[in-house]
């Protein structure tokens, strides 16, 4: 009979110690988690379900960002494909159509949002890999960047977000010195294959 009242009792215990060590370890896991979180305060008590709600936000917040980034390097590698293309399938004309017409800059500006758009001719392609780069230098996120072959010339359609520091005076400092980058390059279309070498996808899109 002590034998069988002592058993019940004994059972309870070790369902009382695996039951605490379980606590425990989900509290070393919960806490490895909130101090990978941006706001971690090793000295702030945070409710568990607060801890929880943030670590959900925050993963949530990253996936966001990743799809962005992984759409913005889809756009930029649809960009490089398409002007290899016209590159390619106008290579036969390119003897007759290299001292083509200047290139034309148009640049649009509305609050943070820039849009330059930029129509030159096929052999002139380096010019539009040197427009991203410069927006690259200076800071400007590109948001999407289309092509379209027009004829003999080829439309680029850039759309990019100038960093709030740079509203006042930076976005003139860029637009005019996309207008010198493009006026300088019109003569210079020797070095075409050299400046389209640059890799468009080199452009940083996962700075979060």
């Amino acid at each position: 009979m002590d034998h069988l009242g002592i058993q019940p009792s004994s059972t309870k215990v070790e369902r009382r110690l695996v039951e605490k060590n379980r606590r425990n370890q989900m509290k070393i896991l919960y806490n490895k988690l909130n101090s990978l979180l941006p706001n971690y305060n090793p000295k702030e008590a945070i409710p568990l379900p607060d801890q929880v709600d943030e670590a959900i936000n925050y993963i949530k917040s990253l996936e966001a960002k990743v799809k962005v980034a992984q759409e913005k390097k889809e756009s930029l590698q649809g960009v490089r494909k398409r002007s290899h293309a016209c590159l390619s399938n106008n290579s036969s004309n390119f003897s007759t159509t290299r001292f083509s017409k200047s290139p034309q800059l148009e640049i649009n500006e509305v609050g943070s949002s820039l849009q330059v758009v930029l129509t030159c001719g096929i052999d002139q392609q380096f010019i539009f890999s040197q427009i991203i780069r410069m927006l690259h230098e200076e800071n400007i996120e590109v948001r999407s960047a289309n092509s379209s072959l027009i004829g003999d010339s080829v439309l680029h359609v850039v759309h990019a977000e100038i960093p709030q520091s740079f509203l006042q005076f930076g976005a003139i400092k860029v637009s005019d010195r996309l207008k010198r980058l493009v006026n300088g390059s019109s003569s210079d279309v020797e070095t075409q294959h050299e400046w389209w070498d640059f890799e468009i996808a080199n452009v940083d899109i996962w700075g979060f």
